[in-house]
């Protein structure tokens, strides 16, 4: 098929003990997607087993956990890449970021590189959306909080990688979603997925 893109959704929501939105907003994209005849794969950190990282030599010398390398694989097929996830004071939950900084290693993510600071970005050429589910209204967030968590995870991580462009879904009032509100979410991020973005 023309246009068939290769997906990686990475599902951040620290709980699978039951289904959250975010995990519904997943699975309508991934069914959209699908659908239109995409390639897609997910990665679950919160179903992973794997350490946090205590030390800047761990992080470029330790070796990647076994738990985690199918999912650095995946992000390595992938050419789009969907990250999910509540926001949780503030900030997306410490297992996702954790999940980021053992797979985002030197050698994969990037490379040193003489005479640039920055490193050479070994993600470039792949781009990726942010859906974000929060209790407090989505306009809030962006303009009084200026939305500083999705902002830093787009150019400190993904940027820095070279992952780009970068999109954001911001889903807000989480909590007072009806049956209504929820379906129009849904059909909107199953259209994504359908195309992709």
């Amino acid at each position: 098929m023309a246009g068939q893109r290769r997906i990686l959704i990475i599902q951040g929501h620290p709980d699978v003990t039951r289904e959250h939105l975010g995990h519904a907003l997943a699975h309508a994209y991934a069914a959209g997607a699908a659908a239109a005849g995409h390639q897609v794969r997910t990665a679950t950190p919160a179903q992973l087993d794997f350490p946090l990282l205590r030390s800047q030599h761990e992080w470029e010398h330790g070796a990647l956990p076994p738990a985690l390398q199918k999912a650095q694989d995946d992000i390595a097929w992938a050419q789009h890449l969907l990250l999910f996830f509540p926001l949780w004071m503030g900030d997306m939950p410490a297992l996702l970021k954790g999940f980021l900084e053992q797979v985002a290693r030197p050698g994969f993510a990037f490379r040193r590189e003489e005479g640039n600071p920055f490193g050479a970005k070994g993600l470039a050429g792949r781009s990726a959306r942010i859906v974000v589910t929060m209790g407090m209204p989505a306009l809030l967030y962006r303009f009084y909080f200026r939305a500083h968590s999705v902002k830093s995870l787009e150019r400190n991580i993904l940027g820095f990688v070279g992952i780009a462009p970068v999109h954001e879904t911001l889903v807000g009032l989480v909590d007072r979603l009806d049956e209504a509100g929820r379906d129009k979410w849904l059909a909107r991020l199953a259209a994504l997925g359908r195309r992709a973005a």
